[in-house]
């Protein structure tokens, strides 16, 4: 999934722990995880690193 993703694209990342499934907006995409900020849930507005396997899909570019 990584070649789709670039800068500004938001995802769909799968629930783990006691985290819900939530949107992320991707500000920078490596080789096994992506940075950027989770836009929904209880980690709304905060930075994250989720590995390139949470991803659910693309929820827009």
């Amino acid at each position: 999934m990584a070649p789709d993703l670039k800068e500004g694209t938001v995802v769909v990342i799968h629930a783990f722990d006691d985290v819900p499934e939530h949107l992320f907006r991707v500000s920078e995409v490596h080789d096994d995880c992506i940075t950027g900020h989770a836009l929904t849930g209880p980690l709304a507005g905060e930075y994250g690193e989720p590995p390139l396997d949470l991803i659910v899909r693309v929820h827009e570019a």
